[in-house]
């Protein structure tokens, strides 16, 4: 096996010097050459697991996430595969379900492995990071907020959630549900009260028997847009605060109507209202016909980006204070802003 002292005698160089330029450090031009030329000919690979050792740390950082086929953390991901990638670090994907065991297994994981730092989108409000931050490791909590003092980067989902409700009404819609995620979940809640702000800016009624926390999956808003339908009077629109649960109200809708076209027709048969549709997210895949449904997007590989910068910055040594960081989005683009 090559050793980095072979490496230094055949460059004509001290070890030191190697280590040097191994580790993108200043050299003179002619001495780095000479070190890249004996590693070339050597075919020298660096000791990562010394350089782990020495560092504290290896050359991995683990991203947590509550549902790795959703194609929003899926973009979410590879932000920050390309940033971490950029900079030399490797990632381990996890997958939590929103399953507060498993976050806490993964977590430990991390500890136990020397990873380099954590990136999470958490179960709820308080993940199980103690342990992490008090040991020294880097963490970076995306998507939703934490009562954790560590570095955050998420959506002003409030405004989000109101910019959704708000093109609905512009629609002529009046009755207008909203179908969001758990009551845990800050990202669920921010987003349901940006629907009732924009009904009471509207002067319209926010109707608590049009609120329905269900999970951020498909089948979550299928069964959700079922039951507002059963209410009466039912609504004449509804907003899905995710993607997913887009997708479950536009394949329900679908199911019954072919789309989302006309609510139940009326005692003499004619056909209902339209029933509008608002989805807060980029839909990841058409179920029906979707020109009349209102877009919110994001862009959630910008998030992950962002986050591993972060992450990179307190692996570097950084002991700024905590930030929290509000990612723009897809009509916003001029990047973050802190809260």
């Amino acid at each position: 096996m090559t050793r980095i002292i072979d490496v230094a005698r055949r460059a004509g160089v001290s070890t030191a010097t190697v280590s040097r330029v191994l580790n993108g450090k200043n050299v003179r031009p002619e001495l780095a050459a000479a070190v890249r030329d004996a590693v070339g000919e050597l075919g020298y690979s660096p000791d990562r697991t010394a350089r782990s050792l020495r560092r504290r740390h290896s050359e991995v950082i683990a991203l947590v996430l509550p549902d790795v086929e959703n194609p929003f953390f899926t973009a979410v991901a590879r932000g920050v595969e390309d940033a971490a990638l950029e900079a030399g670090y490797s990632v381990v994907l996890c997958n939590t379900d929103d399953r507060r065991d498993k976050e806490e297994r993964y977590l430990g994981v991390a500890d136990d492995e020397n990873m380099a730092g954590v990136i999470l989108a958490p179960a709820d409000a308080t993940p199980p990071i103690g342990r992490l931050v008090e040991r020294g490791r880097s963490v970076v909590v995306i998507d939703r907020r934490v009562t954790h003092d560590v570095d955050q980067v998420t959506f002003d989902n409030r405004a989000l959630g109101f910019r959704a409700t708000k093109a609905l009404v512009d629609r002529g819609f009046r009755r207008i549900a909203c179908i969001t995620g758990p009551e845990t979940t800050s990202t669920a809640v921010d987003r349901a009260e940006g629907w009732r702000d924009a009904l009471h800016d509207a002067g319209l009624v926010a109707d608590d028997g049009l609120l329905v926390h269900a999970n951020f999956r498909v089948d979550g808003g299928y069964e959700a847009i079922g039951t507002l339908l059963g209410r009466s009077p039912a609504p004449d629109a509804v907003l899905a605060t995710n993607n997913l649960a887009g997708v479950g109200v536009l394949r329900a809708l679908a199911d019954r109507h072919g789309g989302p076209a006309p609510a139940p027709a009326g005692d003499d048969g004619s056909a209902g209202p339209v029933l509008g549709v608002g989805v807060v997210g980029d839909l990841p895949f058409a179920t029906s016909r979707t020109s009349d449904v209102v877009i919110v997007p994001l862009n959630p590989r910008d998030l992950g980006v962002t986050a591993a910068g972060l992450l990179l910055e307190r692996i570097a040594g950084s002991d700024a204070p905590a930030r929290q960081l509000i990612q723009e989005t897809e009509d916003h683009r001029e990047g973050v802003r802190p809260v």
